[in-house]
């Protein structure tokens, strides 16, 4: 199998000695490339970094809930109390007007740290709890998506002809639909009914269904670009090569194309992961997304709606957390894409170039001509 590394640059771009990188006969050699150019983009590290410090919390999102703060984040406690200071004081206090009552509010410890809503859950412990869920309907749907669109892709490019076009067609008749209308429309009718497939079924209140909704829906908006990169590959001379040996279809897709078309999904997949997680916050916030006793950002941004004046960490908190993660999200998906494919920092280094020759030391500013 012949796969070609151009995508990932040469060792003298990147000023690595060959020594140091090379392959062991796997082609392991461009991936280590491109994980040394991504070592070398400070604000990638951080922001994997960062990215991971989130994704941590969140996993031990149960042991914060029973270790640390004590609490059951998805039982009401309207009656019950906390110890604060070695003083039990009432999680739901009612007012001294005798009108209505006032969940306990930000303790910066252990215990409620971020305060409760108005159901007597602790906001901090549901705040992690939630991340879980949006990471894994972000990242599952992701996943999905690729899966999909990398398969379509694959299909389209190789054979072209009429199954191009049918696949193409299909593919513009979705994204025709403007993507938050196709969501909402659909989400708004699968959670009447469910999902139902032949023996498949699947529980309007399972996180199934939002992933299985995003991932739809992002297909073709994936597809497209990695279809384009096969119709490419397509016409080298190592697919053709194949062909004329009688190497079987199966093997051309999977064998040469396929390998060449993982870096271009890999530079999408941290993006993707992003929007989808976007887009399920948008779909739990209009109360169609992920569905009660599950909670995600989205649903706890509505839920800390009507407290927003007195409580506002009930909504501040996941939207710091939901903004926090796409930013990080999308600084890590641009420092994979450098890194896997160098090729698109050439026109930023040449224009510095141009720009220090022309106005380098000494040089006097009459003579600064423009481009």
């Amino acid at each position: 199998m012949t796969v070609p590394t151009e995508a990932f640059g040469s060792l003298d771009d990147q000023n690595v000695p060959a020594k140091s990188l090379e392959g062991d006969g796997t082609g392991s050699a461009p991936w280590r490339l491109a994980w040394h150019r991504f070592r070398r983009n400070r604000s990638g590290v951080l922001a994997l970094i960062l990215l991971a410090l989130v994704v941590l919390a969140c996993i031990f999102a149960p042991m914060y809930s029973a270790l640390v703060a004590h609490t059951e984040p998805f039982t009401s406690n309207l009656t019950g109390t906390t110890n604060i200071g070695g003083v039990e004081v009432p999680v739901i206090a009612p007012n001294l007007s005798g009108l209505g009552s006032t969940p306990i509010g930000p303790t910066w410890s252990g215990r409620y740290f971020l305060g409760a809503d108005t159901q007597g859950r602790d906001v901090a412990a549901r705040l992690l709890f939630a991340g879980r869920t949006s990471l894994i309907v972000g990242l599952g749907s992701a996943l999905i998506s690729a899966v999909l669109a990398t398969a379509v892709a694959l299909v389209a490019g190789f054979f072209g002809g009429w199954v191009d076009s049918v696949i193409s067609r299909i593919l513009d008749l979705v994204w025709a639909f403007p993507v938050y209308l196709l969501a909402i429309s659909l989400s708004t009718v699968l959670l009447l009914q469910g999902l139902r497939i032949g023996p498949i079924s699947v529980n309007p209140a399972s996180l199934w269904l939002p992933i299985l909704i995003i991932s739809l829906i992002y297909v073709p908006y994936l597809a497209r670009p990695i279809r384009g990169e096969v119709l490419s590959l397509r016409q080298r001379e190592f697919v053709e090569a194949a062909i004329g040996q009688g190497v079987s279809r199966f093997r051309v897709i999977f064998g040469e194309l396929l390998p060449n078309v993982i870096p271009t999904v890999i530079v999408f997949l941290p993006l993707m992961v992003a929007t989808n997680i976007l887009t399920e916050s948008s779909l739990s916030y209009l109360s169609i997304g992920v569905q009660a006793p599950n909670a995600s950002w989205g649903t706890m941004i509505t839920d800390g709606q009507s407290q927003l004046y007195t409580r506002p960490w009930v909504s501040v908190g996941p939207g710091v957390l939901l903004a926090l993660t796409i930013v990080l999200l999308n600084v890590v998906g641009e420092g994979v894409r450098d890194a896997i494919d160098p090729r698109g920092l050439l026109p930023r280094r040449r224009r510095r170039r141009r720009a220090g020759r022309v106005t380098g030391p000494g040089r006097p500013a009459s003579r600064v001509r423009n481009p």
